[in-house]
């Protein structure tokens, strides 16, 4: 097939997101399958895994420090028109994918949007509460012109449809590479970097540093608990107002981390900690448990699919703190049921393999152009029938 993938971010920022779009791309050339990427200028990358990057100015966004607000054009559309894509894929439809959705309806060609970002609860955050409902109106009308979605877990499935989103939906739950991340990368040279000890217990997060991710809800963790030290991997807007908030705490920032550092840090560790209020998904989640980390973490995101309380490590309700602390302390205390629970990780890990999942994507892509194929250009079914593939009142 012949994919264009319109996103709002992309190399050479660094996050969840960018992470899976770039997984995705990899598992698509190994397929075989042509890609163009359509993203705002953030940087000189004009190819990745073999897709061509279409490069769109933009102007910074003022809320969110290295994003940047793109309109493709005219010039655009002739590239996607030369492209001559079999499908359209949105990550999200934000500002780039909503003028990519207009030159897929011009082409009628057929569309699948993946939701990534929450921004019914992002909007607070950045003060832009009053501005929901005109973004709801927006994305409603957006994903009501895709002809099959994409939810990053069962449990959004029922918060789209909420929003008044009529067309069949899907899961792509997340995998993890466990070959990258895996219990053997183990470093004591890292866990020295990390702050970490023989005596001590080591509880790691990584991500961004930013107030949704309630990282200030730990200080009462190392507060309470003996012996514990706390490394932060990761950079953000918060990272100053933190430094200051855990100065003279057993706490070492890091900075981002990338390819075997990131894989050893996790390794080195013995707990990971993730108190965030809000995610579409937590890959680093998933990241952990592959390398054998038992996991504290609220029930956020796709957080309640991966970590089975008890089992894997405990998950508790974001804000509460108190159980957040016990948690903590319950693997601190028993070396045996954080081993149990490390190794318990490992083998959910084992079983969400990303080759399967990137799979998946490619049979949405068929299912999307079988169900386009069923349509007129204005959107009208042809031949009505039943898509056994709605996964949306299950």
């Amino acid at each position: 097939m012949r994919i264009v993938l319109f996103t709002d971010t992309f190399l050479p920022k660094v996050d969840g997101i960018v992470t899976v779009i770039r997984l995705l791309l990899e598992h698509l050339q190994a397929r075989g399958h042509t890609v163009m990427v359509v993203c705002p200028d953030l940087g000189p990358v004009d190819e990745y895994a073999g897709a061509q990057v279409v490069r769109v100015p933009g102007i910074p966004f003022w809320a969110y420090p290295g994003l940047k607000l793109s309109w493709p054009g005219y010039l655009t559309y002739r590239k996607v028109r030369a492209f001559k894509p079999d499908i359209g894929h949105f990550i999200h439809a934000g500002f780039t994918g909503g003028s990519g959705m207009f030159m897929m309806l011009a082409m009628n060609t057929p569309r699948v949007v993946s939701f990534h970002i929450d921004y019914e609860r992002l909007a607070p955050q950045f003060g832009f509460a009053w501005a929901w409902p005109a973004g709801a109106w927006l994305g409603r009308v957006m994903f009501n012109r895709a002809d099959l979605l994409i939810a990053p877990a069962a449990h959004m499935v029922g918060r789209i449809r909420e929003q008044g989103v009529r067309p069949p939906i899907v899961v792509w739950g997340r995998g993890v590479d466990t070959t990258r991340f895996h219990p053997r990368c183990r470093s004591a040279a890292m866990r020295t970097r990390l702050g970490g000890d023989d005596t001590s217990t080591l509880l790691l997060y990584v991500g961004r540093l930013s107030e949704e991710k309630r990282l200030r809800d730990l200080r009462a963790v190392l507060e309470s608990t003996p012996d514990v030290r706390l490394a932060l991997v990761g950079d953000g807007p918060e990272r100053a107002d933190l430094e200051a908030y855990f100065r003279g705490c057993p706490v070492t920032f890091t900075g981002a981390l990338h390819g075997d550092d990131l894989s050893a840090a996790y390794a080195s560790s013995d707990i990971f900690v993730f108190p965030s209020r809000m995610e579409t998904y937590g890959l680093v989640v998933a990241e952990a448990m592959a390398s054998g980390l038992p996991v504290v973490a609220a029930r956020v995101g796709g957080v309640p699919e991966m970590v089975e309380s008890g089992v894997t490590g405990f998950t508790f309700d974001t804000g509460d703190i108190a159980a957040l602390v016990t948690a903590v302390r319950a693997l601190v205390g028993d070396a045996a049921v954080r081993a149990r629970m490390a190794a318990a990780a490992r083998v959910w890990a084992e079983a969400n393999i990303w080759d399967d999942k990137m799979d998946r994507v490619i049979q949405f892509y068929e299912q999307a152009i079988a169900i386009r194929a069923g349509k007129d250009r204005f959107g009208r079914v042809r031949h009505p029938a039943h898509d056994p593939h709605d996964t949306s009142t299950r």
